[in-house]
């Protein structure tokens, strides 16, 4: 009784989807593997949030697209889970899935074909589609002709470049380091290898890694210098951005010590960046203005913006007045930079921190000068003119 009434269900879903109607009230994954194996079909499945912009964007253009729902409903069993209902979060720790939204293509026996993430157009989706459909290109087959010569870069990269379509880099490693134990360190420096390293090396301390630093110059003429940085770069951010948002200081700092051995000038100007992040996340101001005074003007002297960042946070959580002094400073220079009301706000706000209510008039003027010209509303700053000229 059961899988006739989820039959009739999975028929009024496809007259639903037959009229660009986007529903969530679908079959069940045990249901569509019945269904999958009947009709001799594999499954699609998409892994949502009703949060997650992408998956909107997903849902109001490609799946609402007359040819993406007949080509769907022709050669799958299409199911939609919310990751954080019970389904949904079996199917995304099942399969191990990250980001959103994910997209999975799997047959009657569980067996995962084809893996795709993130948003694309209605015409790349379909090329999708369609290439999970063929077996020569699905993981499985990839896989198998991969470990069965796994010194072969091309058959190595072919499977990388697909996996790499619906997971992490963390997925990429291990094939990835399969290979490369084949290969001697002389012979990483190549441009297919380099694509290797690039898409699937993901410890910062590994052989290949701390290769391609040593001998940076060789990989850069192999490839090119800014895919060798980028590389640099995506590492560090991939080791200590997660612990910013998790917060785990004592992880942080024992992997920052090992990104600060690369001695690079954007590798360090991204660790002071990710210093400011965890310092005001975790409200360590102590450190936020021992990392600030030390590389502020070392790392971001030529960006308005984030100086103004750096000394709004100064005006809120710092009260030592040479620490405030030099706020002022780096707010001065912001305005060197371009003269903003907002930057002139801030300077007036911090000399009248310090007690300078000459300094802090000055500024505020010319905030309001700024203001008046571009006919903003002048709330903030004729509420401190007015608390500056009664005192």
């Amino acid at each position: 009784m059961r899988l006739i009434f989820s039959l009739l269900l999975f028929t009024f879903l496809q007259f639903v989807w037959s009229q660009n109607e986007w529903t969530t009230n679908d079959i069940s994954y045990k249901d569509a593997l019945i269904q999958a194996q009947k009709e001799n079909k594999p499954i699609f499945t998409m892994l949502y949030a009703t949060w997650c912009p992408h998956c909107n964007n997903m849902k109001n253009s490609v799946f609402k697209d007359s040819k993406v729902l007949d080509f769907l409903n022709n050669n799958y069993i299409c199911i939609w889970k919310d990751i954080e209902k019970e389904e949904g979060i079996a199917i995304k720790e099942k399969y191990n899935t990250s980001g959103l939204p994910v997209f999975l293509f799997i047959d009657s026996n569980e067996t995962l074909l084809y893996a795709l993430k993130g948003e694309s157009k209605t015409e790349a989706f379909i090329q999708e589609a369609q290439n999970a459909l063929n077996p020569k290109l699905q993981l499985p087959f990839l896989e198998n002709q991969f470990l069965s010569d796994k010194a072969n870069s091309n058959k190595c990269l072919e499977y990388l470049m697909t996996l790499r379509k619906g997971f992490d880099r963390k997925t990429l490693s291990k094939p990835t380091h399969i290979y490369l134990e084949t290969q001697s360190d002389k012979q990483l420096v190549s441009e297919i290898n380099w694509r290797i390293i690039s898409n699937g090396v993901t410890d910062i301390q590994s052989r290949e890694f701390q290769y391609v630093l040593k001998n940076k110059a060789d990989f850069e003429k192999a490839t090119s210098p800014l895919r060798v940085e980028r590389k640099i770069i995506n590492i560090v951010s991939e080791l200590l951005e997660p612990h910013t948002l998790t917060l785990d200081s004592v992880s942080y700092f024992k992997d920052r010590a090992i990104a600060k051995t690369i001695h690079l000038q954007k590798t360090d100007s991204l660790i002071f960046s990710y210093d400011l992040t965890l310092a005001e996340r975790t409200q360590n101001w102590g450190f936020y203005k021992k990392s600030s005074l030390e590389g502020t003007e070392k790392y971001v002297w030529n960006t308005p913006n984030q100086l103004k960042e750096i000394a709004q946070v100064y005006l809120k959580e710092i009260k030592d007045t040479n620490a405030l002094k030099k706020a002022i400073d780096w707010t001065k220079r912001s305005l060197e930079l371009n003269n903003t009301a907002d930057g002139n706000l801030l300077a007036a706000r911090l000399y009248w921190e310090i007690k300078d209510k000459k300094s802090a008039l000055e500024y505020a003027n010319n905030a309001k000068a700024i203001i008046t010209e571009m006919g903003w509303n002048s709330k903030d700053i004729d509420a401190l003119l007015k608390e500056l000229n009664m005192k």
